[in-house]
């Protein structure tokens, strides 16, 4: 039992990071309808701001903010030269520029920086352990959780109490409507890859946490399987994206705790499995989006 209630603190740490993503995904998704496959960049470069950041030696809550804020005003850039003009095109043409966008910032980080890993130094008050009866958990791991919880209360109370929250809610609803109301749809679009970057650059800093260092494919396998959540949870859907990333890390750590050694290997095609079955039982997702607006 103790083992199981270990290992479910540390499904509910990754699980935290995925569902932060898969968010980051499902908000820009859920109002102009793309893909944005250069989120795992912006995780990788909120991830150097970070190291850079720490290599001058600022105090780690400023490292961890000039990542989140690097992050945004990337999302914000890529929107107004990339996808703005791109907002007419079709379906394919945007998946094409989101894929385009992914690579070039790839390769800028790979020749620009290194394509070697960075070491992180991380202050090390962070590698101690905390005792809860029989539980043991890092302090990482449960910074993560908290952190986690506070970024989707602040996201929710921002989508709820806010007016640029609500115009984005109706934005996921009708966009249409929301424009012939006179609400400017640049701006909503922009707070929306605004809030996406941001939440990649949190997701960075917890990643960073757990692993120590940063590179030039950093955000590729996390925003792949965050990707894999938001289908599972509702293509579109906040609460979905929340739940599909939830599931996706309990699953990850379970079979990475309880498969025999000989079948440890084949995790991830179990976890895989897990996911086509559930998309079997529920089509449109865990919670779907209202709109329905899925492909």
């Amino acid at each position: 039992m103790d083992v199981f209630l270990q290992q479910c603190l540390n499904a509910i740490s990754l699980g935290g990071i995925y569902a932060l993503l898969a968010l980051g995904l499902a908000v820009v998704f859920s109002i102009v309808s793309l893909i944005n496959f250069a989120h795992g960049e912006l995780m990788t470069l909120a991830g150097y701001a970070i190291y850079a950041a720490l290599l001058f030696a600022m105090p780690l809550p400023v490292a961890l903010g000039a990542g989140v804020i690097a992050a945004a005003l990337a999302a914000m850039a890529i929107e107004r030269v990339a996808f703005r003009p791109m907002r007419r095109a079709d379906a394919t043409s945007l998946l094409i520029t989101s894929f385009a966008v992914s690579v070039i910032l790839r390769v800028l980080f790979q020749n620009g920086i290194s394509a070697r890993p960075k070491p992180v130094a991380l202050p090390p008050e962070l590698s101690g352990v905390v005792t809860f009866g029989p539980v043991h958990l890092s302090v990482i791991a449960l910074a993560s959780i908290a952190i986690t919880i506070l970024s989707l209360a602040a996201l929710s109370l921002f989508l709820t109490r806010t007016t640029m929250g609500r115009a984005m809610r109706a934005a996921a609803e009708d966009f249409q409507v929301l424009r012939l109301m006179g609400i400017r749809a640049n701006r909503v679009i922009a707070v929306a890859f605004a809030i996406s970057g941001a939440l990649a650059g949190v997701s960075a800093a917890l990643w960073i946490a757990q692993r120590g260092s940063v590179d030039p494919l950093m955000g590729f396998v996390p925003v792949l399987k965050a990707f894999i959540a938001a289908v599972i949870g509702g293509l579109g859907s906040l609460p979905g994206a929340v739940a599909g990333g939830f599931a996706l890390g309990i699953a990850e750590v379970l079979f990475q705790a309880f498969l025999p050694p000989e079948a440890l290997p084949f995790r991830d095609a179990f976890v895989l499995s897990l996911v086509v079955a559930v998309l079997i039982w529920r089509p449109d997702g865990l919670i779907p989006a209202k709109t329905g607006r899925r492909s």
